[in-house]
């Protein structure tokens, strides 16, 4: 299997129609249709919202987030948060953090950017680097959705939602429930835009409790 981020799985994302749909549409990648089909189905976004996108690059999902939470368009401090490991190109309405944001720097310089009210949506499509070995790449996927749910319990306002990315495997439905004791509803969520072939499926925690 094409390591993520090398030359064989960059040349399979570019022949893949939906990663062409996405260019043709002025997305950086073809992740950002699958949050749009997510937010067409469960509604996260809402003008104004402060969203926390944690595995920004290359920037699809940012871009997504901009344009349905208004933030262009709005006055005052970017109102999306960026992370990532990689670089990204800038995008205007985003503020960009390359790094761990496991790593007490990094959480620090998100916590500057934060109001200090909290975010109103955190979005993980973090992903590890596909190994081949499922049992592996699996482990690894759920290792980063418990970093991600980390971050979504310390800084999503009451009511604030969280959708992370996973490999289905055995321990799947554990970490649903571990969500399930911090939100008021979730949901498993298949993007039509996903590949066929591809073990990933989507999380979506809704309603934080916070009582």
């Amino acid at each position: 299997m094409a390591k993520r981020g090398g030359a064989s799985w960059r040349r399979r994302e570019t022949l893949d129609p939906a990663f062409q749909q996405a260019k043709k549409l002025g997305y950086r990648s073809r992740a950002s249709l699958k949050l749009l089909e997510i937010n067409q189905r469960a509604q996260l976004f809402k003008r104004g919202d402060w969203v926390l996108d944690l595995g920004a690059a290359p920037g699809g999902w940012s871009q997504v987030a901009l344009e349905l939470a208004g933030a262009k368009q709005l006055a005052g401090p970017n109102r999306i948060i960026g992370v990532d490991l990689l670089p990204i190109k800038p995008l205007q309405g985003v503020s960009f953090l390359q790094g761990d944001f496991t790593s007490a720097g990094i959480q620090q310089k998100i916590q500057e950017l934060l109001p200090d009210s909290g975010v109103q949506l955190v979005i993980s499509d973090m992903a590890p680097n596909i190994s081949g070995i499922r049992a592996k790449d699996q482990a690894d996927s759920l290792m980063l959705a418990d970093w991600a749910l980390e971050a979504s319990l310390k800084h999503l306002v009451k009511g604030g939602h969280f959708l992370v990315k996973l490999f289905q495997g055995p321990d799947v439905e554990a970490y649903g429930k571990k969500v399930k004791a911090e939100f008021g509803q979730i949901r498993w969520l298949k993007p039509k835009s996903s590949r066929s072939d591809s073990s990933e499926v989507y999380l979506l925690g809704k309603n934080r409790r916070l009582d």
